[in-house]
């Protein structure tokens, strides 16, 4: 080794240690995994013709279930909210109930509300047709399809498991390190009393806000929990739930690897992510009516 200006070289190899003394690597930013796809319109596994044709009760209901749609497509768009039909199906046997239950398929929406008179809602593939089964107990009391933005049983049940309208206004002394929640549940009293039917959702984003664990056990304790639970698998998860505070929701949406990426309560009749759009809707007859073209055969 030699260097320009004459001197030695230094007989001990050095080697550079310690801060800012490495080759910098490039950060890489982590993100969190969002949602990559999108569930959309997939049509109905249907039996041959042939098939269809054994049964006779079956292709009466899917008519019927048919016109409703259409009455409900009529009265769009202002009458959206309103709109609400059934068909019973109480009376099908087993094969015929079977039939109508695999033109239907499975949407992107279902939903149970527990309790001794407990329900299960499940979304066809149709938007806006819903299949719905009313129990008490064990024993099924109501079997039927529901043409409607959302089920009337959805509607009702939050209207009964609101029944604690004080339960958001600030108690006397507030437990040890609870520190934002005082400011959440009043906006949330806020929107609540001056919440009218027909009003714009308001959101409280709650993702991104300082909540400390005493916060979040303040604010669940304060809400409270309904009966009504309700998943919608549109764009990524969604997990709907009811609680004391009228027209208050908890709407959590989770990505592929069941990490929360938003967590709100929603003021709101009922939370965009359930309902029925009204294209959606539209878009569904011209669908159901070319499925019943091809099982209803004395059509």
């Amino acid at each position: 080794m030699s260097l320009s200006d004459g001197s030695k070289p230094f007989p001990i190899p050095i080697k550079v240690i310690g801060p800012g003394s490495q080759p910098v690597e490039e950060e890489e930013l982590q993100y969190m995994q969002m949602p990559r796809g999108m569930e959309t319109y997939r049509p109905p596994i249907l039996p041959e013709r042939d098939e269809a044709a054994a049964f006779k009760a079956g292709q009466q209901a899917l008519r019927e279930i048919g016109a409703a749609l259409a009455r409900a497509v009529a009265a769009l768009p202002g009458g959206l909210a309103r709109v609400s039909e059934r068909v019973d199906l109480t009376a099908l046997d087993e094969a015929d109930r079977r039939f109508v239950n695999q033109i239907l398929g499975e949407g992107e929406v279902g939903a149970r509300i527990d309790g001794q008179r407990s329900v299960r809602i499940q979304e066809s593939v149709f938007a806006s047709i819903w299949r719905v089964a009313v129990f008490e107990g064990e024993c099924m009391v109501e079997d039927y399809v529901e043409v409607a933005m959302v089920p009337f049983e959805l509607r009702t049940q939050a209207r009964l498991d609101a029944s604690d309208v004080l339960a958001v206004d600030a108690p006397d002394r507030l437990p040890p390190m609870v520190m934002n929640a005082p400011s959440i549940l009043t906006e949330l009293a806020d929107q609540v009393a001056t919440w009218q039917p027909g009003q714009p959702p308001h959101v409280i984003n709650l993702t991104l806000l300082p909540l400390s664990p005493e916060d979040v056990v303040h604010l669940d304790e304060r809400i409270g929990s309904g009966r009504a639970t309700i998943l919608s698998r549109g764009y990524g998860n969604c997990r709907v739930s009811s609680t004391r505070v009228p027209n208050c929701w908890r709407v959590v949406y989770y990505n592929s690897q069941d990490a929360v990426i938003l967590n709100t309560l929603e003021i709101a009749d009922m939370p965009e992510a359930v309902c029925a759009a009204a294209e959606d809707m539209s878009d569904a007859l011209p669908r159901f009516q070319e499925v019943l073209e091809w099982v209803v055969t004395d059509a």
